[in-house]
């Protein structure tokens, strides 16, 4: 009784942190929001696999999301995150939001009846995270929020995956995978970051 009142508040979790993630514009919130989901996945992974292994889940998350953290913070100009979004208005991000959380809500009776013994908070916890993941690289072309729906996806993906199947060497891989994409997407940051002073000191050259 207590494990499954636990798992249905990281469900609540997920839901807000993902949701706020789609909404939020300050990017200190979005990655603080990312940890929270990250707590929440390994809760609901340690329903299968063992608390050692699950926490595997949990440092590589936050090692990426620290990764994308002090990246960000080391760039010389503050980009305005309401460019990188399409369409700007929140409530458009919100109807979106809503139709994953409705989508979820009539898929994961029917995925959970035809995979049993997976647990209903983990099903709607990783089709949930699936959902919010695909709108955030559906709504943005900013290199951080890309970054950061394809981890949302991939920890959707490793909920209901870690439910099947228990294997350390998977783990491990998916392990990489994430620090893979934290490390693409700081290599990405910089790169921009760069790219800019280079056009500024061209500018300058160019200048009377």
């Amino acid at each position: 009784m207590f494990t499954n009142i636990v798992s249905w508040l990281a469900v609540l979790m997920i839901l807000v942190s993902s949701t706020g993630m789609v909404l939020s514009r300050d990017w200190r919130w979005t990655l603080g929001l990312c940890a929270g989901q990250y707590l929440a996945a390994f809760w609901l992974v340690s329903l299968h696999w063992p608390v050692g292994l699950a926490s595997v889940k949990l440092v590589t998350g936050w090692m990426s999301i620290a990764t994308l953290g002090l990246t960000r913070l080391n760039q010389l100009e503050d980009v305005d995150l309401l460019e990188s979004f399409w369409p700007h208005q929140r409530w458009f991000h919100f109807f979106l939001a809503g139709i994953i959380i409705l989508l979820t809500a009539a898929a994961s009776p029917v995925i959970e009846s035809i995979l049993p013994g997976l647990g209903l908070p983990v099903v709607v916890g990783s089709v949930l995270l699936i959902g919010m993941g695909l709108i955030h690289l559906g709504i943005t072309s900013s290199t951080l929020r890309v970054i950061l729906g394809l981890l949302t996806f991939l920890c959707g993906f490793e909920i209901l995956y870690a439910a099947i199947e228990g294997s350390i060497l998977v783990a491990g891989l998916l392990a990489m995978v994430n620090l893979g994409l934290a490390l693409i997407g700081s290599y990405l940051l910089a790169a921009g970051d760069m790219e800019s002073v280079d056009t500024g000191f061209d500018d300058l050259e160019s200048g009377p």
